[in-house]
């Protein structure tokens, strides 16, 4: 037998095993591993922060709570397992030691934990009911272990070092399979610290000793996503409002990036040049804070504005990670489990139909029968459409069953073989001509996922003109969609209250402190302070008065993640006649920057 023959009868019998005979396109670096695919395949997950800030109405603890006020009524980890599954979410994390310190679980390395608190008679786990709870109902475990710590007196020290390793070891191995392991990126200033109530500031790139930590997580969780700003198995997106640029890709140049990285504005389009896979997880609260706040109620984000961020989210090459802030009762707020319900309700149904499946899709250029472009209609995650070497344009073609409306695109590219698309522009046909959809955004990368949101068009048929890639395009899957309603899509943002703060006059002292002078005097319950983009205030006092010379301090405090969450601070104290209100910035957040506002005034 001559090696052509035996050639002939080996690629019939691949064929007749439905092996692909023709060679696939080479992948190009940087690549995912097989769990940062998986991980991404979630899509959608929830945040759990709960702890003494729950009872204490504060954002960032100081670590000084008394362990007497972490005694939760009616705390239900399955009422929370029970409301993340049905909004569609596949998984959970839980701020089992946020910065005050406190443990959910009943740790052996420290007092300052569940068991020795009221609640369940100091025998509960909060880590260990909600693993259970997630058993029971199919859903992911994830822990966050926060490396600041404002109650320890050793922090700063090698000791807290050991100390926080340990801890992880401890959380790593009680509770099961864990998929993500979150390190939040603020680290190191005031603290409690045992009692020294001072600043305390650390080396956030060397301190914590990370890469021992990686090995341990490797060691006891391998399959686990390792969250911190630089990954390294995703990334901060760079902001805590729950979306990523329209252009994302999922590389970072994974040297520069470290815990509490200087320019987080990078984070949310990554690095096109980046030498390591580290896809964005977008993050936000479904309320304005991260910790329950019965001021908040009235907060809660709308559907639609939920249905904004997850397109900005998934849709933009990133996982959407949503925060549930327990009530202090232990429960989800039923209007927050409302509207998340509601929001995965939302998707579901503007992304039910792929008009697609009742179409048909043409290629400009295939690289061959099994890399066809039917590959993208038929549901399998790992077959895909792929030009032929050195083509890194082209066009695909949807026609529909007929002309209709359509306002959504979905596009995704087979990641494991890297992310590739840098631009693309979707047009449909009009008569004889073709024309460019109306968007608000970009189109450049696609990534894990893209959905394109436009202006309703009525069309038969539509094309997706990939105009520029980093080597043979490689795509998985495609959709078009009707949303349902005619409408443009919508780009909110959040709303503050609207009620009206008290008119006032308002000027900048020679000390840099801003005064407010209403128009006469009048009771006065509330200072509000919405930052600007530059100039935040860290701390802050407030002193009332009936005049500019007899002020007197009636609140101070401390901005908690005001420069990652610049969100409206409410400042409520004992209801007080005055005429004069002077708000002082007793320390920014990037020093030596005079304090400015968006919006300030009193209640």
């Amino acid at each position: 037998m001559n090696r052509l023959h035996f050639a002939g009868i080996a690629l019939l019998l691949l064929s007749s095993l439905g092996i692909c005979a023709q060679e696939a396109p080479a992948p190009i670096a940087p690549l995912p591993t097989p769990h940062q695919v998986a991980w991404q395949q979630l899509e959608t997950y929830a945040f759990i922060h709960f702890g003494p800030n729950t009872f204490q109405d504060r954002e960032w603890g100081y670590g000084d709570a008394p362990l007497s006020c972490f005694n939760p009524s009616r705390l239900d980890c399955e009422q929370w397992a029970k409301t993340i599954k049905e909004a569609g979410m596949k998984g959970v994390i839980l701020t089992a030691k946020h910065h005050d310190g406190f443990c959910l679980w009943p740790t052996k390395y420290t007092d300052y934990s569940v068991r020795n608190t009221p609640w369940r008679d100091g025998k509960g786990d909060v880590v260990g009911e909600l693993a259970a709870a997630c058993k029971k109902y199919g859903l992911k475990l994830g822990l966050y272990l926060s490396p600041w710590d404002r109650h320890q007196a050793f922090y700063g020290t090698p000791l807290y070092v050991e100390y926080f390793h340990a801890q992880l070891r401890e959380l790593l191995s009680q509770y099961g399979e864990i998929f993500e392991v979150w390190f939040d990126g603020a680290n190191g200033g005031d603290g409690w610290y045992g009692g020294a109530k001072e600043e305390r500031r650390i080396d956030r790139r060397t301190y914590y000793d990370y890469p021992r930590a990686h090995r341990l997580v490797f060691e006891l969780q391998p399959q686990a996503i390792i969250f911190s700003d630089g990954g390294p198995g995703c990334r901060w997106v760079g902001n805590e409002r729950g979306y990523a640029y329209a252009t994302n890709w999922s590389f970072l140049r994974i040297r520069e990036v470290y815990p509490g990285y200087d320019r987080s504005d990078e984070l949310q389009s990554g690095h096109p040049d980046g030498d390591t896979w580290v896809p964005s997880e977008c993050n936000t609260s479904i309320r304005p804070g991260w910790f329950y706040h019965e001021s908040e109620d009235q907060k809660v984000k709308s559907v639609d504005y939920l249905t904004d961020l997850y397109y900005r989210s998934v849709g933009h090459n990133g996982t959407f990670l949503l925060n549930f802030p327990v009530d202090k009762e232990g429960l989800i707020h039923p209007t927050d489990s409302a509207h998340a319900v509601q929001l995965y309700q939302r998707i579901q149904k503007e992304l039910k139909d792929n008009l697609l499946l009742r179409g048909s899709v043409k290629a400009s250029n295939e690289r061959g029968k099994s890399f066809s472009a039917r590959n993208l209609t038929d549901g399998n995650y790992d077959t895909y459409w792929a030009t032929a070497d050195g083509v890194t344009a082209a066009d695909l073609t949807f026609t529909l069953a007929k002309a209709q409306n359509v306002n959504r695109v979905l596009l995704q590219e087979y990641i494991p073989l890297g992310q590739r698309v840098r631009a693309f522009l979707i047009e449909y046909r009009a008569g004889n001509q073709w024309l460019p959809v109306r968007v608000r955004e970009e189109n450049t990368t696609i990534g894990y996922k893209r959905i394109v949101r436009f202006q309703t068009v009525k069309t038969k048929q539509l094309r997706v003109r990939i105009l520029d890639s980093r080597g043979p395009l490689c795509l998985n899957g495609a959709g078009v969609f009707y949303s349902g309603t005619a409408e443009e899509p919508i780009f909110s943002d959040d709303t503050e209250s609207t009620q009206p703060f008290k008119t006032a006059d308002i000027t900048k002292t020679a000390d840099g402190a801003v005064l407010l002078k209403l128009d006469r005097v009048q009771v006065v319950s509330s200072f509000h302070y919405l930052p600007a983009k530059t100039g935040k205030a860290a701390n802050y006092e407030i002193a009332v008065g009936r005049s500019p010379q007899e002020l007197k301090v009636v609140a101070t405090g401390e901005f908690s993640n005001i420069r990652n969450n610049p969100i409206m601070q409410d400042i409520y104290f004992t209801p007080v006649n005055t005429q004069y209100i002077r708000f002082r910035a007793t320390r920014m957040v990037n020093e030596g920057e005079p304090v400015e506002y968006q919006k300030i005034g009193v209640r």
